[in-house]
């Protein structure tokens, strides 16, 4: 499926609304953390296909999710599933850290 480019008007749609799992990615062009996992969120999207949903929200252009989701630092990863947090993960994780949360969500 690949990376989705989350906004905040689409949020409601694509990661609320969503059947599966949501991976969010809340990030901006200028953190280096952020640019350093985005390979690894981007494979991530690759490997799990259509089973989750993974995606970006730059927080700079879109900060009515972040505000909602109190996100204070970046990178901020949230795992959504039926519109619910599941977990909330900051800074930068292992891929299989991440894996493993999008993995709970799917159970």
């Amino acid at each position: 499926m690949g990376v989705i480019d989350f906004t905040d008007g689409n949020f409601d749609t694509e990661v609320l609304q969503s059947p599966q799992p949501v991976l969010v990615d809340f990030w901006a062009p200028w953190c280096g953390p952020c640019r350093m996992i985005a390979p690894m969120v981007e494979e991530l999207a690759n490997e799990n296909g259509d089973r989750v949903k993974i995606g970006k929200i730059n927080i700079d252009e879109n900060p009515e999710a972040a505000q909602k989701y109190d996100v204070s630092a970046i990178p901020t990863l949230i795992v959504f599933h039926k519109g619910e947090i599941v977990e909330r993960l900051q800074g930068v994780q292992p891929k299989a850290r991440l894996q493993e949360s999008l993995d709970a969500a799917k159970s």
